[in-house]
């Protein structure tokens, strides 16, 4: 049976377990409101922290400072995301046998943000060759409860929030997160970073991340009412979940856009490597890193309600299409251009990865059965983090080595496959399960 009658608890009448499904839809119901503001204000402070983090611009920028090698770089993104190829599959393993996934979701959340401060401390504390290891392994870290929480806080939205209602959320949230999030960034670039605020600025973005992502958190703990799960898998040991991985790739849908992800995963490895590029070109300070941040996140803010409500209304596939569109558009302009055309371009880029993001996350709830929805999850997280972290060091690897160009034709290349395999293989799961 179709996840639209699962996620939504229609048609109880037909299941066996309808009784339960319909007490599981009232209580989602009754608390639809309390518990969509507090996914809202947590997923606004969170996005607008992370986003500080994890956008193409000041990461790459902070390890170029440090070190001031293109491999460094790649090996800076592939820690990132090697801490988070494992542990989606673990935390899958965790909390689909679980009634209540709040605690685990808390917790990983929890040592996801003290990773972030530690990036500050180490900032401030330390210099030279500590400096980078501890940034490193802070990295590492960051990647690996990153991708707990991601399968976990994904798995607490498809529990809470009815599917037609879930991208106009992720949109509102994504938008108010990110518009926060690129004056932030603007901010730490002009000034922060710029003028050294508190002996260094990058110390002090990572700080004001750290705050706000823990405000967010605490509104989650405090704010979010969870029922009982309507189904669970039996807890079975996590060698034999891994043999069942084949049943989950047997769903055609499934198997087809896990594909398709790898090769848009292959594409977003680029990502962090663009504001080198750019700077390459343009000299690279405080204000370029800046206005690209606020190009790439204020695109990002703005496309989100968006890409929300296309999904919501003709379904999540053709959101994934859209962004895969505006990407490879991204891509031709940061070739071809100088000056504006280069903020365009990471205006489409922005456009393009906040779309490609929220489709992956949402989509892929929406295959097969619902008590599958961790493992689906967790096996496209792994599959993406796995491709991201082998990536930027091959990519870091190539830049030093032969310039730019290996890594532009890669990424549209890879593009281009996405599209094709969405297009000709991925069906819409509303319509057709």
């Amino acid at each position: 049976m179709s996840d639209t009658l699962a996620g939504t608890g229609e048609a109880n009448e037909a299941r066996p377990d309808g009784d339960v499904w319909a007490r599981h839809s009232a209580f989602v119901e009754s608390n639809l409101k309390r518990n969509y503001t507090a996914n809202l204000i947590h997923g606004v402070f969170g996005m607008t922290g992370f986003r500080l983090i994890y956008a193409p611009t000041i990461i790459p920028a902070y390890i170029f400072f440090l070190t001031g090698s293109a491999a460094a770089v790649g090996l800076g993104a592939a820690l990132l995301q090697v801490g988070g190829t494992l542990s989606p599959i673990l935390s899958g393993a965790r909390i689909e046998s679980r009634n209540r996934i709040l605690p685990y979701a808390i917790s990983v959340g929890s040592m996801m943000r003290v990773m972030v401060l530690a990036l500050a401390i180490a900032a401030w504390m330390l210099e030279g060759t500590a400096l980078l290891v501890v940034t490193l392994a802070a990295f590492l870290l960051l990647g690996f409860f990153s991708g707990a929480q991601r399968v976990a806080f994904q798995m607490l939205m498809a529990k809470l929030i009815p599917m037609d209602r879930r991208g106009r959320l992720q949109g509102i949230r994504n938008m108010i997160g990110g518009m926060i999030a690129a004056v932030l960034a603007w901010v730490a670039g002009h000034y922060f970073i710029e003028q050294q605020w508190f002996g260094n600025g990058y110390a002090t973005t990572f700080l004001l991340a750290f705050l706000l992502t823990t405000v967010g958190l605490v509104v989650l703990k405090l704010g979010i009412r969870e029922p009982d799960a309507p189904r669970l898998r039996p807890a079975i040991p996590l060698r034999e979940r891994f043999a069942q991985f084949a049943m989950l790739l047997s769903h055609r849908g499934f198997r087809a856009f896990l594909i398709a992800h790898a090769f848009g995963t292959i594409a977003r490895v680029g990502l962090p490597f663009w504001t080198l590029y750019v700077g390459d070109r343009m000299g690279m300070d405080g204000a370029l890193i800046g206005t690209l941040s606020l190009a790439f996140l204020g695109a990002d803010t703005v496309s989100n309600l968006v890409w929300g409500g296309v999904g919501d209304r003709y379904g999540f596939r053709l959101v994934y299409i859209g962004a895969l569109l505006s990407s490879l558009a991204g891509m031709a302009l940061l070739v071809i251009g100088s000056g504006w055309i280069v903020i365009a371009a990471f205006v489409a880029l922005g456009f393009g990865f906040s779309g490609w993001m929220m489709a992956a996350v949402t989509l892929v709830l929406e295959f097969g059965e619902h008590e599958d929805i961790p493992m689906r999850l967790a096996l496209l997280t792994t599959t993406e983090g796995a491709i991201a972290s082998i990536g930027p060091i091959a990519a870091g690897l190539a830049v030093a080595a032969m310039g730019y160009t290996p890594l532009i034709v890669a990424a549209f290349v890879s593009l281009a496959a996405a599209l094709l395999f969405v297009l000709i293989l991925v069906r819409e799961p509303r319509r057709f399960g």
